[in-house]
Parts: C-alpha cells; structure tokens; sequence
C-alpha cells in the first residue's frame, strides 16, 4: 500500500497452531530491535490485540471486511500504520477460512487470504510442528497452489520436538521452495491462559500479562530470523487507498461543547475496537474512561459506552459497586445515552448469575454452557440513540451467557439465522442494548448520532443522582 509500511502477514493451516504467540513474539522482537510496529488481527477478535499492544507499546487494531466492508480495510490499515515503520497482521482460524456464503466458488469473507490480498502483503504459515513429519511438503504444497493471487511466501516451524524432528520438516519445506523464517521448540513455558472465550484477555491479567508478553518475546523472538522477516516485509506490493480519518468521518456529526462520554475499561469490560474513541472525539466528545469495577461514573456524564468482555467472571465486585450501579441508573431514568454491547447488557440487567447489576434493563442474565458464535445481518427494529428503523448493519455475537427479558420489550435488532428469524436486545429510553458487537468504523453516522444525542437531554445530572441516593 502506498505509504505504507512493509508488512508481513502470520497465518496458520489451521486454528490452534500458535499465531497468536508467534506474532506477539515476532512483534516484541522487532520492538526491541528498535522497530515501531503496527499491529493488527484479521477479524473480529478483541483479545489477541491487547497482547499485541502490549508487545507493541501501540494500539491493536482488527481488519475485518465483514464488518466494516472490504473498501475501509485498506484504509483502516494505512490509518493504523500512521508512525510505524513495520507492520505485522495476525491472521484468523486457518489461511482460508472466513465467512461462508452461498457462493461455492468465493472463498470465505474476511478470511487472513482475503485480507492479505486487500492489502498486498506476503504471508507466513505457522505450522503446528507437533504431528508433521515428511507429509509436511504436501501440506505446504496444498497451501501454496489453493490460490495464486495469495502470496505464501514462507513458514515458521512451531512446537518442534527435536533436532532431528527439524530436519525433516526443513527438508519438507524444501521440497516445496518454501523458506524457514524461524523454528520454535515445544515449550509449555509459551501456553497463554485460557477459558472459555479463549485467551485471557492481557487487561485482566495486568502484571502477569506484561510477564508472559516479556517471556514469549524472549523465547519466540530468539527462534525467528527477524532481519530475513523484515526484508520478506518490504518485499510488500501494497496497493493504493486513501488514509482513513475519524474527522473526516465526523465532519457532518461534530457537536459543539464537548459533551462527556464516558467508556467502560478495566478487567470486566476488556472488548472495543480502537477506533470507537478515536470517532467519539472527533464527534466532539471528550471520552472519559471509568473501570465500573472501583469507580463511580465520571463527573458530567452525557454519554455512555459499555463494551464486550467477562463480567461473570467479576459479577461479585460488580455488584459490590453499588455507588457506580445507582450512577446509572440515574443516568438511564434521565433518558441518557447508553450504548452497551454484550457484557454491557448483562451489566445493565437486574441481575447476573445471582449477583445484582444496574436494573437499568428489565432482564436476568446467566453464564451458560452454550457458545454462540457467528456473523449476524441485522436489521434496527426501532429508533434509538444509535440507528433509524430499518437501518442494516453486519455484526458479530460471542458470547457464553443469556439473558432473560421479563414482560414486553422492543427489540434492538432482528435477523434471520439458521435457526428462523431471531431478535436481539433492547431500546429503551436512551439505552441501546444487545448482544451484537458492531464495528464504530463500520457505521460512524452512528457513532454521531449517540453523540448527538447527548444534546437533547439537559436534566441536571447531580439532581437525579442525588434522588438515586448517591
């Protein structure tokens, strides 16, 4: 991409073979290289980005065409890339793998080869070394002719038992042309804590997150060629787009007075795409974050913005906050714009998992052992602070939890799945509430219109709390 920098691409054949740790440590090498690199995860992925920026010391940032549409990616990229002088793109699932359509002759939407395409960068297969041996060649060989406008450029050797196990994979590689950038030994040392979403999100882990990012840059970035990986990145061709901006998309939607939004973060609420603020306060807001877990809702609230993450995992400190829990509902009985995505639904319910929450959202929410997980074409059911009725957006749900509404409601969104036609969340008063994860970049008139909409509320804020018995 023109203006870009070089870019390498880490991909796999197939999900579970080590990305993550390959490219968190690839990119901790080149940082400490003196390197200044762009991170970025094909996908909707919010928890592998954090470990990323960590490595980092910048913002992770997601590619996904399926929700922002394949025109912004390239954008979106060069914007991310702005002060970096190498960028690394970490891939989703396997090499090929994206959303399925109905079309048996497109390859899956928004999958790492689609996006390695759109923004013309090499690719690099990690392969899960673990069960390989001779067959290996085949494999790559497969990878390497299923597409020819995807350039597989060569390979990391991950969880390799032996010296005479590497051998036989080099000469695998071999046999197919494919070089060998890097070769890591089977180490139990370099496993990332998980549950059931996946990895633990870096922000709950704090220290040890830092630890295990130091660990991984040590032992990975000393089995990786990081000077053959950045010649291999300049080999990039790129392709030419425009710089995406948060002002130019606001330029129609700025509020004067600068109104204060303030954003969920801290361990419960870890999920958000690094462009929400970014839009935000180029709509004219000041962005105020706030961790529901310790603090009350920062002073002057006009908006806010409740993201994704783990709140059963924190539902007993959650409830133990009960300044910030009567803060909003205040801020709701006001008619004040809340925008709450998944873990933000299930913070504004009456209860979850027997611990209070917000009682802003007339509903009870459950962790459960069902994973629903997928892409979602929905359509706005009602007006509310983010959309227009019959408004469409593209979305994503990920989530282990249900929620329970009591009596009549009005729907967020409605779509058509595999299972019939299906309804998701809530509009009530200023709240805008469901499951749905959407990108900002993907819809910034809405993003606009919540801020926009903290200007047609002026109830005095402190009154209201003080009835709440703050």
């Amino acid at each position: 991409m023109k203006g870009a920098p070089p870019t390498v691409v880490i991909a796999a054949p197939a999900s579970g073979s080590g990305k993550t740790t390959i490219t968190t440590g690839l990119v901790g090498a080149l940082a400490a290289a003196g390197h200044t690199v762009a991170p970025f995860k094909v996908g909707p992925d919010y928890i592998d980005p954090g470990y990323h920026a960590l490595a980092a010391g910048r913002p992770g940032r997601n590619l996904d065409p399926n929700l922002v549409g394949e025109h912004r990616i390239g954008p979106l990229f060069a914007a991310g890339c702005v002060g970096a002088d190498i960028a690394v793109v970490e891939g989703v699932m396997g090499l090929f793998d994206g959303r399925i359509t109905d079309d048996p002759g497109t390859l899956g939407v928004g999958s790492t080869a689609h996006v390695a395409t759109l923004i013309g960068a090499p690719v690099i297969l990690v392969v899960d070394a673990g069960g390989h041996s001779q067959s290996l060649a085949a494999l790559l060989h497969g990878f390497v002719a299923y597409d020819p406008a995807v350039h597989v450029a060569g390979v990391i050797l991950n969880r390799v038992g032996s010296d005479r196990h590497e051998a036989v994979l080099r000469q695998s590689c071999d046999r197919v042309g494919l070089p060998v950038f890097g070769v890591v030994r089977r180490d139990a040392a370099l496993t990332v804590p998980s549950r059931h979403l996946g990895l633990i999100p870096a922000a709950e882990r704090s220290g040890d997150a830092v630890a295990a990012v130091a660990a991984i840059t040590d032992k990975v970035g000393s089995g990786l060629d990081v000077d053959a990986l950045v010649r291999l990145a300049r080999s990039a061709s790129g392709t030419s787009a425009a710089r995406w901006s948060a002002d130019d998309e606001m330029a129609d939607h700025r509020v004067a007075g600068g109104p204060v939004i303030a954003v969920a973060h801290g361990a419960a609420f870890t999920f958000g795409y690094a462009e929400h603020p970014e839009l935000l306060a180029a709509a004219g807001a000041h962005v105020a974050g706030f961790d529901p877990l310790h603090d009350r809702l920062p002073a002057d609230t006009a908006g806010v913005v409740i993201g994704g993450g783990f709140p059963e995992e924190h539902a007993a400190d959650l409830a133990a906050n009960d300044g910030l829990r009567r803060d909003l509902a205040a801020h709701v009985a006001a008619g004040r714009p809340v925008h709450a995505e998944c873990a933000g639904l299930l913070y504004l319910t009456s209860m979850l998992d027997a611990h209070p929450m917000v009682g802003a959202v007339d509903a009870v929410g459950a962790f459960g052992p069902r994973l629903t997980l997928g892409y979602r074409d929905a359509v706005a059911v009602a007006d509310s602070v983010l959309y227009r009725t019959g408004e469409r957006v593209t979305g994503h749900e990920f989530h282990r939890s249900t929620v329970d509404f009591a009596g009549e409601r009005t729907p967020a969104w409605a779509w058509r799945g595999v299972d019939g036609n299906a309804v998701d969340g809530v509009v009530a008063r200023g709240v805008h509430a469901s499951y749905l994860h959407v990108h900002p970049a993907g819809v910034p008139h809405a993003v606009g219109r919540f801020v926009q909409a903290t200007r047609t509320v002026r109830a005095p804020r402190d009154a209201l709390l003080d009835q709440a018995g703050r």
